[in-house]
């Protein structure tokens, strides 16, 4: 039976592991010259597919990027804009983008004939806003 080093298993557990995660990165954009509120509830922050009939400012934008395969949980997609969008003071997000987009690649193979791969991520923009 041959034997292999303790660290070519490790490393082979790190690579599976890093393989099958999902990854999600936000970044929040605060407008300026808006007033700065106190962070709202993030529980009691609405998601909304177009602007609400009543009346309200736009307090900034929240920008997810997320992986496609494995993708996460709506649940944590849903509670990572809400929490991001609850620090601007926010009693609602209004999503305004939600496709998937080139957002790097992968180089691989010998310097004399690299391999360039796409990797594509879904990317959501959201409108936090608070009601007047």
């Amino acid at each position: 039976m041959p034997r292999f080093p303790l660290h070519w298993l490790a490393s082979g557990l790190l690579l599976a592991t890093a393989v099958g995660c999902s990854s999600l990165s936000t970044n929040t954009i605060q407008y300026l010259g808006v007033p700065r509120y106190e962070p709202s509830d993030w529980q009691q922050v609405e998601i909304l597919h177009g602007a609400p009939g009543q009346a309200h400012e736009k307090l900034g934008e929240v920008v997810a990027s997320v992986s496609l395969n494995p993708a996460p949980s709506v649940e944590k997609l849903e509670t990572v804009l809400r929490r991001k969008a609850a620090n601007l003071g926010a009693d609602a997000i209004i999503l305004v983008r939600d496709q998937v987009e080139t957002t790097g690649s992968w180089v691989t193979g010998p310097y004399w004939a690299p391999t360039v791969s796409p990797i594509k991520d879904r990317v959501i923009v959201a409108v936090a806003i608070k009601y007047r």
